[in-house]
């Protein structure tokens, strides 16, 4: 097994305001694409190259929660950066940059649909 977790998905009940809110933080536009009664938004992920990718999705059976899995998404070089933009985008941060010894830093955010979010960095 070359990676614990291939793939994630981020429930959502307002598809296009998620959408918005993650494009903000991580300044990069999602892919949308609609199929099997379900609409998703596709993070960046070169996986070609072995990177996991995931999306937010909306559709029967999928509901925000900020309880269970917690999903830590790139916050890049500098943990700070996307951080610095969560609540002008509608988030809320509940755990600011923390430092994790030689693993780097983490965060936890809430998003725009009431999830529970991770933020990991090595800076």
């Amino acid at each position: 097994m070359h990676n614990a977790i291939n793939w994630f998905e981020i429930p959502v009940s307002d598809f296009d305001r998620a959408k918005k809110f993650y494009e903000a933080i991580f300044e990069s536009e999602m892919y949308v694409m609609e199929a099997m009664g379900m609409k998703s938004a596709f993070f960046n992920a070169d996986m070609k190259a072995g990177g996991i990718g995931g999306c937010l999705i909306q559709g029967p059976g999928y509901e925000p929660s900020n309880k269970g899995s917690l999903v830590y998404l790139n916050g890049g070089d500098d943990l700070n950066i996307p951080l610095a933009k969560i609540e002008a985008a509608g988030g809320k941060i509940v755990l600011e940059k923390k430092a994790i010894g030689h693993n780097g830093f983490m965060a936890f955010f809430i998003d725009t649909e009431g999830n529970k979010i991770g933020l990991h960095s090595r800076n």
